[in-house]
């Protein structure tokens, strides 16, 4: 079987979130020996190595020690990879037994989903793709309920919601791709530039995005006080 065909005819027949609105593949006496599971499982190692761009049906088929035409008994596409990928790794977002109050679950939560996204740099970029899989919808449904819990309504249940999952994101995709290294040159070289133009940019000269390493913690709990401020004032001036 030709490889190359066999991976543009996989693009072809299906998209991102396809994987979870699809029958599981066919299980019985002719089903190769390879588990979606594993498949997955050494798909996020070569995620966290290498990152998404590297990813490719053939090289995952290599690392597994099988062919293409085998990965497709289980997946049908790298989307479908991706997707079981985000969603194993969304297993790691521990989800609160015992409730502390809605402040202090909501923080664990998103304490939870910002570590898990560390972990796996490559992730963060991804969370636009459709999020059907179950671990990715439990812990969206705690989210909510706990929201509800607390008191909030629509509109803006939804806009707390989504206010708190985009700043984890954002958070998290900026600090994977924040520059080290080399790259630390170029961002002191935009320090200079603001520092030397101060009187048409004092506030970003002064206050600019100087962001150290060891500083991302503190500002992210700090950004996470301020949206649930915001959260609590809203509920209670409903």
């Amino acid at each position: 079987m030709d490889i190359s065909k066999a991976d543009s005819g996989a693009r072809r027949s299906g998209t991102a979130g396809d994987v979870w609105l699809r029958p599981s593949a066919r299980k019985g006496r002719d089903a190769p020996p390879l588990s979606r599971d594993r498949i997955v499982e050494e798909a996020v190692t070569l995620l966290d190595a290498e990152g998404a761009d590297r990813l490719t049906m053939r090289r995952l088929a290599e690392r597994l020690g099988t062919g293409s035409t085998t990965l497709y008994w289980h997946v049908k596409t790298k989307d479908d990879v991706l997707d079981l990928a985000l969603d194993m790794i969304f297993a790691e977002v521990l989800i609160p037994a015992e409730s502390r109050g809605w402040r202090a679950d909501i923080t664990a939560l998103i304490d939870g989903w910002r570590a898990v996204l560390l972990r796996h740099p490559w992730s963060a970029a991804l969370l636009s793709r459709p999020m059907l899989g179950p671990n990715v919808l439990a812990r969206s449904e705690f989210l909510y309920a706990t929201l509800l819990r607390a008191g909030a309504v629509e509109p803006h249940l939804t806009a707390a919601a989504y206010g708190l999952s985009n700043y984890v994101i954002g958070s998290g995709l900026m600090q994977a791709t924040w520059p080290t290294g080399a790259g630390q040159e170029a961002r002191q070289a935009a320090q200079e530039h603001l520092r030397a133009h101060q009187e048409s940019y004092p506030a970003l000269a002064a206050h600019g995005p100087h962001v150290a390493e060891a500083d991302w913690d503190t500002g992210f709990a700090l950004g996470l006080t301020w949206l649930l401020d915001g959260i609590q004032a809203g509920i209670a001036g409903k």
